[in-house]
């Protein structure tokens, strides 16, 4: 009887070990919150299926520019520019892929260490589980218990060993709870693992299936720049007129923001002569005019040489609160305007570069050329007022957008759409745009402060 009462006194010890070691497996189970993120530039997954699902996006709009410029036999410059977007892109794809293939390596990697402690875990569990039977089979039959009970020497020990009796119970329980969700998080942990090891399988075969299609696009474009170098006398002679009508363009650009400037502060000057008028009138009326009366020719010729006076003394546009408002938010807008067309790629850059063709030329660009899909729409980039429209001899039809003392300009458009002086808000279609002989379709977008010519690039948002 005092062997069997000291092996239940030896239950609270047992029973406080069993509950100290199951915190402690549970602590180390209890999965840990950590950001998945790839070893290359930190990015998660969903970004980098974000990013691929874009580029297989722009691959379709590459390839199907490509495919209108390669309808001509002929090589053209525009299809090397497809072929080098495209290439561009592919190699974008297979970085992309290389990325997905490194966070899949570190997620199968820390998938393997979760299995090998749960595997540890579940061990653990099960001794634990076993000497708690072991220790409960000692006293397992309910005479035991009963004479346990009573052989208290007080009521309180009384209630502290059936206090004991049922924790052993429960954590019985618990326990043998536990092996059971640490054997489904295994299971579940393995089947994940193997489902991995199969995403980077598939990603392997579509890596290597696009590094093929990356040399088959090299393999074009050399093929398409022997052929330009073929033709160098025509493509300088392309160039000698590109020039001559980026001139053009360049001439009717500065001659409308004069005309602009100037109308500007010629209206702002007579609302300051009025308003002085206005003033002098009522400091003294007497010297006010009677009606009827013309103004003289000295009053007029005074206040057309106040007009020119302050016209030439003005380099910018005159805003008022109105357009300087309209300035303002172009101004914050900077970095987030939407593409003059809804799909195409940039296809010459602002500023000057090398010829993609011809060795030791360099090109100038005072805007960005996008080269886009044949019969594509070309819209307004911000809210604004068409200032002009005309047509310019290698540039085809041009419009000029006024917003406040900022201007855009969209060239080699097909037709337009839209009047001088018509109001237009952001993404609304002006015109579309030209497709040239040789089955490029390109436009060529602006982007000007007063006389400042800025980088396009620099306003236009993501797409």
């Amino acid at each position: 009887m005092r062997v069997r009462s000291k092996l239940w006194l030896l239950l609270p010890v047992a029973l406080l070990v069993s509950v100290q070691a199951s915190t402690s497996l549970l602590a180390q189970q209890r999965p840990r919150s950590k950001p998945r993120t790839s070893s290359s530039g930190g990015k998660s997954k969903a970004q980098l299926e974000r990013e691929r699902r874009a580029t297989l996006r722009r691959i379709q709009e590459a390839s199907k520019i490509l495919e209108q410029t390669q309808r001509q036999k002929q090589a053209s410059v525009g299809q090397l520019n497809a072929l080098k977007e495209k290439l561009t892109v592919q190699q974008g794809v297979i970085r992309n892929i290389s990325n997905e293939l490194t966070y899949i390596e570190n997620d199968v990697q820390q998938t393997q260490t979760q299995v090998q402690h749960t595997q540890q875990n579940l061990e653990q569990l099960k001794a634990e589980y076993a000497r708690l039977i072991y220790i409960g089979s000692k006293t397992a039959n309910s005479y035991n218990r009963v004479m346990f009970l009573f052989a208290s020497e007080s009521f309180n020990q009384f209630m502290l060993r059936l206090r004991y009796i049922r924790q052993y119970a429960e954590v019985r329980q618990a326990q043998a709870a536990q092996i059971s969700n640490t054997q489904q998080r295994l299971s579940a942990q393995l089947t994940g693992l193997q489902e991995k090891k199969q995403e980077k399988g598939t990603l392997l075969n579509t890596q290597l299936s696009e590094k093929k299609n990356l040399l088959t696009l090299k393999t074009q474009q050399d093929q398409v720049v022997t052929k330009l170098s073929q033709q160098e006398e025509s493509l300088r002679q392309e160039l000698a007129a590109r020039q001559q009508a980026v001139s053009r363009l360049d001439n009717l650009i500065a001659l409308k923001v004069k005309e602009e400037i100037a109308r500007a502060a010629r209206l702002a000057a007579r609302r300051a002569a009025a308003a002085k008028a206005a003033a002098a009138r009522a400091n003294n009326p007497a010297t006010a005019p009677r009606p009827g009366d013309a103004p003289s020719r000295a009053s007029t010729a005074a206040a057309e040489a106040a007009e020119n006076a302050a016209v030439e003394r003005v380099d910018r546009v005159t805003l008022t609160p109105e357009t300087a408002s309209l300035a303002s938010s172009f101004t914050e807008n900077r970095g987030q305007l939407p593409w003059p067309v809804g799909r195409g790629f940039i296809s010459q850059r602002f500023g000057r570069h090398n010829h993609p063709v011809l060795h030791n030329v360099v090109v100038e660009n005072r805007g960005v050329d996008i080269q886009t899909s044949a019969g594509e729409q070309v819209r307004a980039v911000f809210d604004g007022k068409v200032l002009t429209i005309a047509s310019v001899p290698g540039m085809n039809n041009i419009v000029m957008v006024q917003h406040g003392d900022y201007f855009t300009v969209y060239a080699k458009l097909r037709n337009v759409s839209v009047t001088e002086g018509q109001q237009v808000k952001a993404r609304q279609p002006i015109g579309t745009v030209y497709t040239d002989p040789e089955g490029t379709s390109e436009v060529q977008f602006q982007v000007w402060h007063n006389s400042s010519n800025l980088n396009p690039e620099n306003w236009l948002g993501r797409k």
